[in-house]
């Protein structure tokens, strides 16, 4: 049981985690950016243009995009000039997002296929790591912060953007009836798959909390870490520094 991880409110050994969230990425690839406008009023582009903003992408720096997948953060950031690299452990995800540069005529974005828990790129390599509502599906995810850090030059910082715990009283419990009963119904009505998003919010669940997670961001070996609750922290923004 010690070597069991979460897959929503599953208990499941490693590799099985992997495979199953591949699974659910691959089902909700095509439906992917039309069930976030569904889920979130359309406000997930809100957050993700403040966490961008946040990041204070730079002409010709070089931004690793993790579980980048269909392009909503790296498509923001290369429009301020950075190198993008793509980067999402499921490729029919990068396959999405690829057609959509393409039919917005987005080029020097450079999609990879990686796993954040082992990376191909050598050390000190980028000036930047974002990742946006990915972090909490990594199988390890101590060990996706210590590869941030690694590829990261000194100096370089660390984004993440994902979902956590609301602690506005009254709005917590509305957004749990909402997120656990009417989320898996949206998924069904407009994806075609409910169990997918079921998943989904339940991993929001066991995710730790904005306090947890900052402390891994710092055991990781990150320096000035901070985080950003939005609307009572419904999602938060962490951020680091390599230093």
């Amino acid at each position: 049981m010690n070597d069991q991880v979460s897959f929503g409110y599953t208990d499941v050994a490693p590799e099985e985690k992997t495979r199953r969230v591949g699974a659910v990425f691959s089902n909700v690839a095509a439906k992917y950016d039309i069930m976030n406008d569904a889920m979130s009023g359309g406000l997930h582009r809100l957050w993700k243009d403040r966490f961008v903003k946040r990041v204070k992408p730079q002409p010709g720096e070089a931004i690793l995009d993790m579980a980048g997948g269909t392009g909503d953060i790296a498509f923001r950031m290369a429009e301020r000039g950075a190198e993008v690299v793509v980067a999402d452990i499921n490729q029919d995800m990068l396959d999405v997002g690829v057609e959509r540069a393409m039919k917005r005529g987005l080029t020097g974005l450079t999609w990879s296929c990686q796993n954040a828990e082992d990376l191909t790129y050598i050390d000190k390599q980028f000036d930047a790591y974002t990742i946006a509502f990915g972090i909490r599906n990594v199988t390890h995810i101590d060990k996706a912060l210590r590869e941030a850090h690694r590829v990261l030059k000194y100096g370089g910082r660390f984004y993440c953007l994902e979902f956590s715990t609301m602690t506005w009283p009254g709005a917590k419990e509305a957004y749990d009836f909402y997120s656990h009963r009417l989320v898996p119904q949206i998924g069904k009505a407009v994806a075609g798959d409910e169990e997918s998003y079921r998943y989904l919010i339940e991993s929001i669940r066991r995710f730790p909390s904005m306090p947890e997670f900052e402390q891994m961001i710092r055991d990781a070996g990150f320096a000035r870490t901070k985080v950003e609750p939005i609307m009572g922290g419904l999602v938060a923004i962490h951020s680091g520094w390599k230093v």
